[in-house]
């Protein structure tokens, strides 16, 4: 079953615009704050209309603008999780849970009340309500719900955010779980880039309205479109660049040459390279694979539990304190494990950008 979606909206900022095809594979949806991604959800559900299109649900035709077709939200057979659960707080968990499956007789519906709450792992809670849950259970129920109707597709915007880490990665595990069993449509919203890789296979990738990319991960992972894709999927080094020759660019903010694995592109923008791909090596000689490697010294660096984000220049830092805030050309992440090889080494140390890890934006 696949999901054909085609459809315009005027926003008060932008103009949502967007073509795409969804089948079994789960979809994660990212872009900035506002770029239209909860709208998208809303337009698929039937919750927003778009001002012109057509959306499709593998047979059946949920919005068609020139053929007058609507189908209303509650007969779109469609699944959705919101971001903050939308539970009825005066309805039990099982209340709750059944509310589609009215149309049952009462013994099919307590088989399958019975099997929904087994599969989210919240058998016990029917009696209690929203208020009486924690954050996780609340989830659990919801997404419950959005699957008791045993729907042809399923929505979730944002349903992690408010959670926290513990009940975060708990949670990760169950929709993976439901996403491999479900094997129809699925659309997640989400900010946390690593929430989006892991949850999705493919990913799409919003603009103000646009689609920016779509398609398998890895792809738009490795050769981000543009410079916008390329932020919102996590990079954080760029510099304005010019070619120098086929396979080589000048990288303006970063004082250097670069020689660079893929073709470039037919104008120049940006060359990038993602944060955990720097390299750190000895000292440029007649190794031949020491090409790109740049002495950097080191500006500040920022811990966390497991890993350390260091902040560098490619440029000797001067040793005249009144020369200003200095910027990082570059933020590498490694290990902490990796960090006490060379922590106490004397600086300059030396990084190298690998031409397979580097890519080239166009200009636009």
């Amino acid at each position: 079953m696949a999901l054909d979606v085609q459809i315009v909206k005027d926003l008060r900022d932008f103009t949502l615009n967007v073509s795409f095809s969804a089948d079994e594979e789960p979809v994660g949806i990212l872009g900035a704050s506002g770029a239209g991604k909860t709208m998208l959800l809303r337009c698929i559900a039937g919750l927003e209309r778009p001002d012109s299109g057509r959306i499709q649900l593998g047979d059946h035709v949920l919005f068609d603008k020139s053929q007058r077709v609507r189908v209303p939200a509650r007969k779109r057979h469609i699944g959705m999780l919101f971001q903050h659960y939308a539970l009825f707080p005066h309805k039990t968990v099982a209340q709750n849970v059944a509310f589609g499956l009215s149309r049952l007789e009462r013994s099919e519906r307590e088989i399958r009340l019975k099997k929904i709450l087994e599969r989210a792992h919240i058998t016990g809670l029917e009696d209690r309500y929203p208020r009486e849950l924690s954050g996780g259970e609340q989830q659990r129920a919801a997404l419950a719900r959005a699957l008791s109707i045993e729907p042809d597709a399923l929505l979730l915007d944002e349903p992690l955010s408010a959670l926290d880490t513990h009940l975060r990665a708990q949670m990760e595990i169950q929709l993976q779980e439901t996403f491999a069993a479900f094997q129809r449509p699925t659309l997640l919203v989400t900010h946390n880039v690593e929430e989006a890789y892991r949850m999705g296979e493919k990913l799409l990738v919003l603009s103000r309205g646009r689609v920016a990319a779509f398609g398998a991960k890895d792809e738009i992972f490795r050769h981000p479109p543009t410079l916008e894709v390329a932020r919102v999927t996590g990079c954080k080094n760029f510099s304005q660049a010019k070619a120098v020759s086929e396979h080589e660019v000048e990288a303006l903010d970063w004082g250097c040459r670069l020689h660079v694995a893929q073709p470039l592109p037919r104008i120049v923008g940006h060359v990038a390279i993602r944060a955990h791909q720097i390299e750190f090596a000895e000292a440029a000689g007649g190794d031949p694979k020491a090409r790109n490697v740049f002495p950097c010294w080191l500006l500040r660096a920022s811990e966390t539990p497991f890993r350390m984000t260091l902040y560098l220049r490619l440029r000797q830092i001067p040793s005249d304190p009144n020369d200003g805030v200095l910027e990082a050309d570059l933020q590498a992440e490694i290990t902490k494990e990796k960090w006490k090889q060379f922590a106490d080494r004397p600086q300059p140390w030396h990084v190298r950008l690998s031409p397979e890890s580097l890519f080239v934006l166009p200009q636009y």
